[in-house]
């Protein structure tokens, strides 16, 4: 591609991402905010190459997994890029699981070492016996039981030399959102991460040296990992780091004390920003461009943000198998409701249920290709066979794609309901709902009614009104007057908020099992 950097068969994506910084000049530029903390790319460099041989001293070899179990916080950039620099195989969790699905991971992933947070111990001891493959647990904040994170850079030297990796080597696990059994790992080679930067930070975002980075998503997960801590060190730029939850009011205070220029969102925070009572008030001046990924961002919601905040919003799509975002739309050239166009060094094919390609503004399976695509699916054969088929990963998106190169979403694949013997998008319904008033938020599944036909069924999350069969009754209507009038939601569902999973989204498998079906209106309670 033009313009990218051609990769070496010797490649570590360490000196990519951070060595390269101090190589050409801005080892003393402050790349990592934290809190009142400033950490400069020297600073950053010396403390992984710490880690790095900490990691050797703890019996880590190349290839060998290390877990990554912490917050927003500095030592997890520590941590990666030592892991990075060591040749290990990164792998990243939530630190605020639940003890059973550690269990699985520490057991799934057989790590020699893991690097947890403080706060995950009273989780993790009761189980730590069990953790087979576990040779140490390094911990972030204060223990009396276990190796300190602090203690072992202190005694680590910081001159390191970065494993001698092929580009082709595995160097990351990053893992699918799981919607259906236990997240499986997609395995990433070192080259991939820096690849999907060439092309979408690169030559879509276009960030730069100057741009500082917020993001809304946790760095365990693998959109946040790009947006807000590899790509802004591929150019020599910084990110701002917090730890708390993400929340409205969280967001309006770290952008106006960092002054961020580029936020990295889900819709349903561009929600709650949104419908933050203090919004009017809250100054993004800073901001010259929002990130949305992960769900479906409704057009709605993007007419209302640029109204009030004045800032473009760049939805666009990625997955875990292919690392990050290879469909976006371009900076000045947003096409709202759509998926934009595709990322220069992606193929994308709209595929039939016979296998054969769609013609243009016919929907179908997205399928894509790019250098980034994982290799498989750690433990999982038959999920390779079935979704990377050679050059192309099927991704189970429902999508098509414009006489002009646009992309628009339909929803996933498997989430599409057949209402009356006719498909209907979940997602269309709920746009359309999003255009109500009275409408904060809402999702739309299918259910069996009593005669077991599939029908669909609108949770709301109300912006004032109270919510009751009145209102039921009117937002049904409306859908009508709007859509084809078999799309209707046959009930609708009052709650005061909707489930989400760790990557924000809106956790549909809940509400699916949150109780009988009704064909009632309205119930008041989930």
């Amino acid at each position: 591609m033009s313009g990218a950097m051609e990769f070496p068969e010797r490649f570590n994506m360490a000196w990519y991402f951070l060595d390269r910084n101090v190589e050409q000049g801005r080892g003393g530029k402050t790349c990592l905010y934290y809190k009142d903390e400033g950490y400069t790319y020297r600073e950053v460099q010396a403390r992984a190459n710490r880690f790095a041989n900490a990691l050797g001293s703890l019996g880590v070899a190349v290839e060998d997994r290390v877990l990554i179990v912490l917050p927003d916080r500095p030592e997890f950039a520590f941590a990666w890029f030592g892991a990075a620099k060591a040749g290990a195989v990164i792998a990243m969790v939530n630190p605020l699981l639940p003890a059973d699905d550690y269990a699985h991971y520490f057991e799934y992933t057989r790590a020699k070492v893991a690097v947890v947070d403080e706060s995950t111990l009273d989780r993790l001891d009761p189980l730590r016996e069990t953790f087979r493959h576990l040779k140490h647990l390094v911990v972030v904040g204060r223990n009396g039981r276990h190796p300190s994170f602090e203690g072992l850079l202190e005694s680590a030297s910081d001159a390191f030399t970065n494993a001698d990796t092929h580009r082709d080597d595995p160097a990351i696990w990053l893992f699918t959102s799981g919607s259906t059994g236990k997240p499986k790992a997609a395995v990433h080679l070192q080259q991939d991460l820096p690849w999907n930067t060439e092309r979408y930070a690169k030559q879509v975002l276009g960030i730069r040296e100057d741009d500082l980075t917020v993001s809304v998503p946790k760095l365990f997960f693998g959109y946040a990992t790009g947006s807000n801590l590899l790509f802004p060190f591929a150019v020599g730029g910084a990110t701002a780091l917090f730890s708390e939850r993400s929340e409205a009011a969280t967001l309006f205070d770290v952008i106006e004390r960092f002054k961020p220029t580029i936020l990295t969102s889900v819709p349903t925070m561009i929600g709650a920003m949104l419908n933050h009572p203090d919004a009017a008030r809250r100054d993004l001046g800073s901001l010259r461009c929002v990130l949305s990924a992960g769900e479906a961002l409704p057009p709605e919601l993007d007419r209302r943000w640029r109204e009030r905040f004045g800032v473009e919003i760049l939805d666009g799509i990625g997955s875990a198998e292919m690392f990050h975002i290879y469909i976006s739309n371009y900076p000045g050239q947003v096409v709202p409701g759509s998926l934009g166009r595709l990322v220069p060094g992606y193929e994308a094919r709209v595929v039939g249920a016979d296998g054969l390609d769609l013609a243009d503004g016919e929907p179908g399976t997205l399928w894509i290709k790019g250098e980034s695509a994982a290799v498989l699916y750690w433990q999982a054969h038959e999920k390779s066979k079935a979704v990377l088929r050679g050059d192309w990963v099927v991704t189970g998106d429902h999508m098509r794609r414009d006489a002009s190169g646009v992309f628009w979403y339909e929803g996933r694949t498997d989430d599409m309901l057949k209402v009356g013997g006719v498909f209907v998008s979940p997602l269309e319904v709920e746009n359309c709902l999003l255009e109500h008033e009275a409408v904060a938020e809402c999702a739309v599944i299918g259910y069996k009614d009593a005669d077991g036909l599939v029908k669909s069924k609108a949770f709301v999350v109300t912006r004032q009104r109270q919510g009751d069969d009145a209102l039921a009754r009117e937002l049904q209507e409306f859908v009508k007057r709007r859509l084809a009038p078999f799309k209707y939601p046959r009930a609708v569902e009052f709650t005061p908020s909707l489930p989400k999973n760790d990557r924000g989204k809106i956790d549909r498998r809940r509400l699916e099992a949150a109780g009988p079906r009704s064909e009632d209106p309205a119930r008041l309670t989930l």
